[in-house]
């Protein structure tokens, strides 16, 4: 094989190649899907969590397959796009009677993930109806969190992993490219927060964001196998102020430059963003830079 041949930062060596041909020709029954997990088995190539990573797998073989550097069997089944398919969350009622108060008289305070649990459908039926961006469903890991206040729903957050490349932030922590890629899935982003509209209390979001920074770590570390140690967020300048990240101490890191992933040149493309972010632990740079060998 000429030159180095890699996939999702995992180089692909002759032998690796060798053993791929050699495992799709002791199993000629297989499934390409049959074929991926087998090959996750063999190299113990799996999530934080334990569950093989079959999709990247997949899209391995697919490109060695697509390069002419093994052939795999004919496609047996075309499954149907689940995000095409995906039908927008219905309408659900709650009590839209106005809430004001002090903070003092809200009384308690309920933060729970719903996140694969009854009450999601709830929370995409609020953002959905509230938000300004609306709903849209997550790819990958992520966490849903609704607040209750007196037995009613009162806020919605939202956060999945963190994107991949952000200057600001990654100045900010000081880790090399290496170790980026390596720990990028130990940020969270938060894609959503809101109060509902019929709420009016001050001194609340800034201390649902306190409540989510005690809580966040421990709940990903539970569903996905990995702890958080820094959470970021993006605040439209021309919309918002982030008056309640900043009450929240979350720091301002810099500023987005406006082209998305996709973008064709080096000119913006799309509105700039304000930067902000939080550690979740006071050794956050040390534990992010670290690099396995």
């Amino acid at each position: 094989m000429q030159g180095t041949l890699s996939y999702r930062h995992r180089v692909i060596t002759d032998e690796d190649l060798v053993f791929i041909r050699s495992l799709i020709a002791e199993h000629p029954g297989l499934s390409r899907r049959q074929l991926s997990k087998k090959l996750c088995e063999a190299w113990n190539w799996v999530q934080a969590n334990g569950a093989p990573r079959d999709m990247v797998c997949r899209g391995l073989m697919l490109m060695l397959h697509r390069e002419g550097l093994i052939e795999l069997p004919p496609v047996r089944w075309v499954p149907r796009n689940p995000m095409v398919d995906r039908s927008q969350p219905q309408r659900m009622s709650v009590d839209e009677a106005p809430l004001h108060a002090r903070f003092a008289d809200l009384g308690r305070l309920e933060v729970r993930q719903v996140r694969r649990t009854p009450d999601e459908a709830l929370f995409n039926s609020l953002l959905k109806q509230h938000h300004y961006l609306g709903y849209t469903q997550p790819v990958g890991e992520h966490l849903k969190y609704l607040v209750f206040a007196q037995g009613r729903p009162v806020a919605c957050v939202a956060w999945c992993s963190a994107p991949r490349h952000l200057g600001s932030r990654d100045r900010f922590i000081g880790w090399d490219k290496q170790a980026r890629r390596q720990n990028i899935g130990l940020l969270a982003y938060n894609t959503r927060f809101l109060v509902l509209p019929w709420v009016t209390v001050p001194h609340l979001a800034s201390h649902i964001l306190g409540r989510m920074a005690r809580v966040l770590c421990a709940d990903w570390q539970r569903l996905y196998g990995h702890p958080i140690y820094f959470v970021e967020t993006f605040i439209d300048p021309q919309r918002f102020r982030g008056t309640c990240y900043r009450a929240a101490n979350w720091i301002v890191l810099g500023s987005t430059t406006g082209r998305g992933k996709d973008a064709p040149t080096r000119q913006a493309n799309r509105s700039i963003k304000q930067v902000l972010g939080y550690p979740l632990v006071k050794e956050f740079r040390q534990r992010l830079s670290e690099v396995l060998v």
